[in-house]
């Protein structure tokens, strides 16, 4: 059961952005899902998901609209996801992943911020293999065992499974993540999520004092003022 609680902390210390950038981040990834799959609403359920998601978060009708009408048409941006890995001070690690349409201007952005603290990036799976990639969910008012069965008979099991008074949270394999949603929807149609997350939580964390937790919190400040990093994750303790 700790498992999902220290998982969860991780995803509520994930860096969060300012509203203006969050509506940015929604827009390319709506565009995105849009253009993989059909525009069409309806009838892409990953699609659905995310906009149902945006609007969660306040996300305006005519930015989630603008994103899927772009996506119906020729040409316009063609936005791809990239992922970096990086060295902070002392033993901190991070993971950065951005939504670009052009990645030798976002690469030479993030370098640049490890620049400006003396640190570095580091080539693929330098970091990551520290880091578990999971889904985690979250729901209030439903039957702790019901779900579970129901999860099980789907052939779906859980990386771990908790009830934290009364809100089950759901730790999954992201290529879980949305069979997830087909038994909870199932269960219960208007079903409301009070976390719906997919991201890299590190196996272990570390804590920074001094000039190492300075330069930390710089580096961080520098990478959120990126517009094209959508999430960034770490193995640093900042309660």
């Amino acid at each position: 059961m700790g498992r999902a609680y220290e998982v969860r902390k991780a995803s509520i210390q994930k860096t969060g952005a300012l509203k203006a950038k969050l509506y940015s981040n929604y827009a390319k990834e709506i565009y995105l899902a849009a253009k993989k799959g059909t525009p069409e609403i309806e009838s892409n359920i990953l699609l659905k998901r995310l906009v149902d998601k945006a609007k969660k978060e306040q996300v305006p009708n005519d930015i989630i609209n603008r994103a899927i009408d772009k996506a119906k048409g020729n040409g316009g941006e063609d936005y791809e996801v990239v992922t970096y890995e990086g060295f902070g001070p002392g033993a901190s690690t991070l993971i950065i992943r951005t939504l670009t349409d052009n990645v030798n201007r976002t690469v030479g952005m993030v370098r640049a911020a490890f620049n400006k603290i003396h640190k570095s990036l580091g080539v693929t799976n330098s970091v990551s293999y520290n880091y578990d990639y999971l889904a985690i969910l979250s729901v209030k008012d439903m039957d702790e065992e019901t779900v579970f069965n129901e999860l099980l008979l789907e052939g779906i099991e859980p990386v771990d499974f908790a009830n934290e008074e009364g809100e089950i949270v759901i730790t999954v394999k992201p290529t879980d993540h949305n069979k997830v949603k087909d038994v909870l929807e199932k269960l219960n149609p208007n079903v409301t999520y009070l976390l719906d997350e997919e991201g890299m939580y590190p196996k272990d964390k570390i804590t920074l004092d001094g000039e190492d937790k300075e330069l930390f919190m710089r580096l961080l400040s520098l990478l959120e003022d990126i517009d094209d990093v959508t999430d960034i994750y770490h193995n640093v303790n900042l309660e």
